[in-house]
Parts: structure tokens; C-alpha cells; sequence
């Protein structure tokens, strides 16, 4: 068997440094969150982020309809249906499909918890009350982070497929 032939070409690497550029603020919309979008593919429901957390930041309980791969930097969180399971630097979790819980970082946290994660699928996102909010996907994300971005006067970078749908030419 010969060395296959490319089937998309690359010219380059896709390639982004984090620390290169400045997270987008999206506090307006997840309050104490920052986030560096990666990868965004709403056709496929795959996010990939880079995100900050405040002090004190909590976010909507949530129903994951795909896996999570979450892998912490620097800081710590936990859910608050798992107080005791503090995500530490180094900490590597595994989320399947189908779990439910609410992400928290310590009110009195020194520092804000810096996380890296591949999401497949969507967060369906509930109040206190555990009446709806949202759907949060790759979809929303993008417009989230493009919106948050363009209000500070930035353009954000991150990598993002090729969505045109279409037949082929035979």
C-alpha cells in the first residue's frame, strides 16, 4: 500500500496560541467568564474553548446531550452535586452524555479557574427553579463570543470547518 493521496490540502498548520491573544469577556451574557474560542463547528455540535473563571462564578445547572473532555489549567471548581470533587491543575475529567450538574468556582477562590474543553453536543441550561433557559451548542457559542468580541472592538480567531453543505460534482 502506497502513502494515500491528501484529500483536503493543508498549506498550513491550524494553529492558535492562547497566549497570544486576549480572551473575549463574555461576562454580559455567563457572568465571570472569559473564553478563547479554539474550534467552532455548529454543524457538527463541536465546541472547543479555553476558558476563564471568577471567583464566584456559577453557571446554570446543566444537561449534557453529548461528552465532555475538560481539562484543568490553573484554579479550582467543582459541581455542586459533587462538592467533593475539587478540580485542581492537572485534573483531567470525563463527562458522558446525559449528565446533569451545576459548574462552580469558589467565592473565595485566589485565583480564577483556567480550564480547557472539547464538547460534543449541546448544555440544555436551567434556572435554580429547574425551569429552562437555553440551548448552549457551538452554534450559540459563536454567536455569543462574535457579539461579546465586536462590543469591546474585537476579531476573534479560532478555527472553524468548512460548513457548506452541498453535492458533490459527479
Amino acid at each position: 500500500m502506497s502513502i494515500p493521496k491528501p484529500i483536503n490540502r493543508q498549506d498550513r498548520l491550524l494553529c492558535l496560541h492562547t497566549s497570544d491573544v486576549e480572551p473575549v469577556d463574555i461576562g454580559a451574557v455567563l457572568p465571570g467568564v472569559k473564553a478563547w474560542p479554539l474550534f467552532l463547528d455548529s454543524e457538527n455540535g463541536v465546541w472547543v474553548i479555553k476558558a476563564e473563571f471568577a471567583p464566584g462564578t456559577q453557571v446554570p445547572m446543566h444537561f449534557h446531550t453529548g461528552t465532555v473532555h475538560f481539562y484543568q489549567l490553573s484554579g479550582e471548581w467543582y459541581y455542586l452535586e459533587h462538592v467533593e470533587d475539587v478540580q485542581k491543575p492537572g485534573s483531567y475529567l470525563y463527562e458522558p452524555g446525559g449528565s446533569v450538574h451545576t459548574f462552580a468556582v469558589p467565592a473565595d477562590a485566589k485565583e480564577p479557574a483556567v480550564g480547557f474543553m472539547v464538547v460534543q453536543g449541546a448544555n440544555i441550561n436551567f434556572d435554580e427553579n429547574g425551569e429552562f433557559i437555553n440551548v448552549m451548542d457551538a452554534g450559540w457559542i459563536e454567536q455569543v463570543i462574535n457579539e461579546c468580541a465586536k462590543a469591546a472592538g474585537q476579531s476573534p480567531r479560532y478555527i472553524k470547518p468548512k460548513a457548506k453543505a452541498g453535492f458533490t460534482d459527479a
